[in-house]
């Protein structure tokens, strides 16, 4: 009798517990973190209704037109074909006789900004030094948009959007940020709209060199590897407490804005831009990469990038590189001038890039070179195909593809057109329009965008 007892009060408090549960106060809902707290503000200048005709045209996916046609309005390409493409109603003709027309030059690695001119100390913003991991710092928050480097590459290098990174002295230092060539009173105002951000990490040399004379780790390029594989450990432990965090709700974890940077390339937010030179230091990046699983975008710098084509073109990943610059340390040392049309050749992705205030108005002329060096190695890139070193590839390698890098319908209207051929010396932009709007015009001095710093100096602006 008595066990029966028990038994029924076991039944009767088995009964009650779901009740009870019902009762418990449930975890707090999950609060989602604002993950872009500084948006842009980006409002693209009017244009007018524009055609191009009789032009050279390379449209940057490959292809030429000669005797070739652009249409262009509101913002964007309408249409691109050859002589025969009908005008639309109203639009401004625009005479492109022996002229050439192409994509707006992007440059993926650039400190114009952070590093600007004058080049004094105390505008020198691009390197956060204090730490070999300083992933919390963002590149936008250092950019002067006043910087007159901005105006130069525009006019001089048709340089219609550019990728601004922090300096290479850490191993992971920081957040880059795209923007439109445009003058803006703030950085948010230059910022391209819905282009991802980037990390630049950096391998090799100068890392080692910054923190080894201080006598800190690391000071080796052993001492690299194993102090960025333990930020990232840490930064899988991170993402680890958020996703469960944002799955079933709680206490919010407590915020860490060098964390947040690493998890937003865990998540595949946030590319990644790898400055590195050598092969083998190249490939085990891309093993360290595969360990915590994360995607490298694009090796800059990369003169031994044609060491390893096949690698880079097997893992999809790109090289921004110079034409011939090197020598300069040890690391950079074994470099072969057709370096660009040996990684291209491979299938792999190949960009030109400046890093350099000077470098990026020119940097027509540095795919030129690169194209010529390979022409005499027997590597035969016909120009219009290698001017996707300089648009469309870099627009992919920032995850830009889908809005600009090409003359396709539907994409920004961020078009060139040069008062000769592109790959000359003697040739420079003539007009440039970026989203449609005339931003150059050489025939015209009035219209160039001028820097407020500059406005007042001898040649720029009224000066009495």
């Amino acid at each position: 009798m008595e066990s029966n007892k028990g038994l029924i009060l076991l039944a009767t408090a088995a009964a009650l517990l779901p009740g009870c549960a019902a009762l418990a106060p449930k975890p707090a809902a999950a609060v989602r973190v604002n993950e872009n707290p500084y948006p842009s503000t980006y409002e693209r200048y009017p244009g007018a209704l524009t055609i191009i005709r009789h032009a050279t045209v390379f449209d940057g996916d490959g292809q030429r037109i000669n005797d070739g046609t652009v249409v262009f309005g509101d913002g964007v390409i309408k249409a691109i074909g050859g002589a025969g493409l009908a005008s639309p109603a109203g639009a401004i003709e625009v005479d492109g006789t022996g002229k050439w027309v192409t994509p707006g030059i992007i440059d993926i690695h650039s400190h114009l900004g952070d590093y600007p001119s004058p080049g004094v100390e105390s505008m020198s913003d691009g390197n956060e030094a204090t730490s070999p991991a300083r992933p919390e710092v963002w590149a936008e928050h250092s950019v002067w948009p006043q910087d007159p480097g901005f105006s130069r590459a525009l006019i001089n290098g048709g340089i219609t959007t550019l990728q601004v990174l922090p300096g290479s002295a850490n191993l992971f230092g920081g957040r880059s940020v795209v923007l439109k060539n445009v003058p803006a009173r703030t950085a948010q105002g230059m910022k391209f709209p819905g282009a991802p951000y980037g990390l630049k990490m950096a391998c090799g040399e100068n890392p080692k060199r910054v923190y080894g004379s201080k006598g800190n780790m690391p000071q080796t390029r052993m001492g690299n590897i194993a102090y960025a594989r333990g930020v990232w450990i840490k930064a899988q432990q991170y993402k680890r407490k958020w996703d469960k965090y944002y799955r079933i709700g709680g206490e919010m974890p407590e915020r860490d804005l060098a964390n947040e940077t690493l998890m937003g390339v865990l998540n595949g937010q946030i590319l990644v831009h790898n400055h590195c030179y050598r092969a083998d230091e190249m490939a085990q990046m891309i093993d360290m990469a595969k360990e915590f699983g994360y995607k490298i975008s694009t090796f800059h710098h990369a003169v031994e990038s044609y060491k390893i084509a096949d690698i880079l073109a097997r893992e999809g990943i790109c090289s921004a590189m110079w034409a011939d610059w090197y020598g300069f340390k040890m690391e950079s040392y074994d470099a072969v001038k057709e370096n660009i049309p040996l990684v291209h050749n491979a299938g792999a992705c190949a960009i030109v890039h400046s890093d350099d205030p000077n470098g990026i108005q020119r940097l027509n002329q540095e795919a030129a070179k690169a194209l010529a060096d390979g022409r005499r190695a027997g590597i035969n890139v016909s120009d219009e195909v290698a001017w996707e070193w300089l648009s469309r590839n870099p627009a992919k390698a920032l995850g830009i593809l889908d809005k600009t890098g090409t003359l396709t319908a539907g994409k920004m209207a961020d078009v060139v057109m040069w008062n000769g051929n592109p790959y000359s010396d003697y040739t420079r932009p003539e007009r440039v329009w970026i989203d449609g709007a005339a931003m150059y015009d050489a025939n015209h001095p009035g219209k160039r965008p001028v820097s407020d710093f500059e406005l007042g100096q001898p040649g720029e602006g009224d000066v009495k």
